[in-house]
C-alpha cells in the first residue's frame, strides 16, 4: 500500500460489509473475508487474556491469515511466554513488528512517556503502537485489517460495527457480538491456554498502563490509570496516520 494512497481509493464499504458478516458466525466471517480479500488481509493480536479465540478461529477458518503481534517492549513476561506457547500450539504464522526505537532510547530521550499524562500517553501509543502497525499494513499489502475487539469488552466500544474504515484501511471484528460467556465455553470447548494472568486482571496491556481488577472498581479503571480504555490501535475511524 503507497503511503500516497488516499483513504477514499480504499473505501470498500464498510456499511455494506459490516451488514453481510452481521448474521455470519465468526468462523463464516473469517472466511467470507478472506474468501473476498484474499492476500489482503492481517489480523493483529495482543497475546492478551482472550487473544487465543480469535488465532484458533483464524487457524480453523483462514489459517493463510498472518497475524501482527505489535512488541512493545512493556508486555508482561507472561505474555510473552504466553505468545510462544499459543504460535507452537496452533502452528500460526505470527508477524513481529517493534517501533523502530528501542524502549531504552525512548525512555533515554522522552522519559517514561506513560507517566506524562494523556500527551505522553498520545506520543507513547503513536511510537510504539500506530507506527508498527501502520508499517505492517503497508508491508504486508493488507487492505482489511482483523481485531478481536468485542462489544461487551467497554461502553467505547458498544455500538461499533462489524466492518468500519479506520484511516486508509477497513477494520472487521468477526467476535464483536461474543459475551464473555461464550468466549468461556470456547476456551473449554478447544482446550484452549489461558493467559498465566487470567485470574489476576481482566485486561491485558503493558505492563505500566494495566492494573489488577482488584486494584480498580470497574473494567475501563484497568487500563491507562482509567483516563481511557483504548491503546490508540482501536480508536474511531478519524484516528490519524503517525508518520516518521
Amino acid at each position: 500500500m503507497s503511503k500516497g494512497v488516499t483513504a477514499e481509493k480504499f473505501d470498500l464499504g464498510a456499511e455494506s460489509l459490516s451488514s453481510e458478516l452481521a448474521p455470519l458466525s465468526a468462523g463464516e466471517r473469517l472466511a467470507a473475508l478472506w474468501q473476498r480479500f484474499p492476500g489482503e488481509i492481517v489480523a493483529s493480536t495482543s497475546f492478551g487474556l482472550q487473544a487465543a479465540v480469535m488465532l484458533k478461529l483464524i487457524k480453523e477458518h483462514a489459517p493463510e491469515i498472518p497475524v501482527v503481534f505489535i512488541d512493545t517492549g512493556y508486555h508482561f513476561d507472561e505474555t510473552y511466554h504466553y505468545a510462544v506457547t499459543l504460535t507452537e500450539l496452533l502452528d500460526l504464522d505470527i508477524r513481529i513488528y517493534r517501533s523502530k526505537w528501542s524502549p531504552a532510547w525512548q525512555e533515554a530521550v522522552h522519559g517514561k512517556l506513560w507517566e506524562q499524562g494523556e500527551k505522553g500517553m498520545e506520543s507513547y501509543g503513536l511510537m510504539n503502537k500506530v507506527e508498527p502497525m501502520n508499517r505492517a499494513i503497508e508491508e504486508l499489502g493488507a487492505r482489511v485489517w482483523l481485531s478481536g475487539l468485542r462489544r461487551c469488552h467497554s461502553r467505547s466500544r458498544s455500538d461499533r460495527a462489524y466492518a468500519e474504515q479506520q484511516s486508509r484501511t477497513m477494520k472487521a471484528y468477526p467476535i464483536l457480538d461474543w459475551c464473555d460467556d461464550k468466549v468461556t465455553e470456547f476456551f473449554e470447548t478447544a482446550k484452549l491456554p489461558k493467559h498465566p494472568l487470567a485470574d489476576e486482571y481482566v485486561t491485558m496491556g503493558d505492563w505500566h498502563s494495566t492494573k489488577k481488577s482488584s486494584e480498580a472498581d470497574c473494567k475501563e479503571e484497568t487500563r491507562f490509570q482509567g483516563e481511557k480504555y483504548e491503546c490508540g490501535l482501536h480508536l474511531s475511524s478519524g484516528v490519524r496516520d503517525y508518520q516518521i
